[in-house]
């Protein structure tokens, strides 16, 4: 159907009118011209759109579909919105979004499908991640080798490019200056949960 059809359709069913009451309005004899106009079987004469705006009580901007503002050349529409939890301090042995390490809510692009954000602390992933910047974490178990991941050390949770080789983890930083790749094997993988991967950055929020 047409924009037209749709919306006559449309405000027809808002003012609670049977297509017999439309036409009457209209001055017709049977409704058949109002289900033809609604299936997009027949146009309406532009003379007769006024008087369809007034019998459906809006305007014909409305039923022409003209009311909506055309956006200026180059603009791009904001992406739509969620809200995701930004996680504080960790409280040890509490899953990572519980209450108590909920620090506020911020708002994300919904795209990226995150689940929780973390600030981050230091300049061990700079350039890439800077100190005060706000990563978005999606939950997942596993992560590819050498995405950037969430990953909760006791009560700590760090950033890091995560491999895996064998038996062993490690987990690299952008800047070893800084940090130097840390390592887990045995039993130390049992300190080691991974809470998701990097989907997303904000930064100035």
């Amino acid at each position: 159907m047409s924009e037209f059809s749709t919306r006559l359709h449309l405000r027809r069913k808002e003012l609670g009118l049977s297509q017999e009451e439309l036409a009457q309005r209209m001055g017709y004899r049977s409704k058949s011209s109002i289900t033809k106009l609604e299936k997009g079987i027949n146009d309406l004469p532009q003379s007769k759109v006024e008087e369809l705006a007034a019998a459906l009580e809006t305007t014909p901007a409305y039923l022409l579909g003209l009311d909506t503002p055309c956006p200026p050349p180059g603009f791009e529409p904001l992406p739509a919105m969620t809200q995701v939890p930004l996680i504080g301090s960790i409280a040890c042995g509490t899953p990572i979004t519980a209450e108590q390490n909920i620090e506020r809510y911020i708002g994300v692009p919904a795209a990226w499908r995150a689940d929780f954000a973390l600030t981050c602390h230091g300049d061990s992933m700079s350039p890439t991640i800077c100190d005060g910047d706000i990563v978005c974490i999606r939950c997942q178990p596993e992560v590819e080798q050498g995405e950037i991941a969430a990953v909760r050390i006791g009560g700590e949770a760090t950033l890091k490019h995560f491999h895996r080789q064998g038996d062993a983890v490690m987990l690299l930083a952008d800047n070893a200056a800084v940090c130097p790749p840390m390592i887990f094997t045995g039993l130390q993988l049992e300190e080691l949960h991974i809470e998701g991967r990097a989907v997303g950055l904000c930064r100035g929020l």
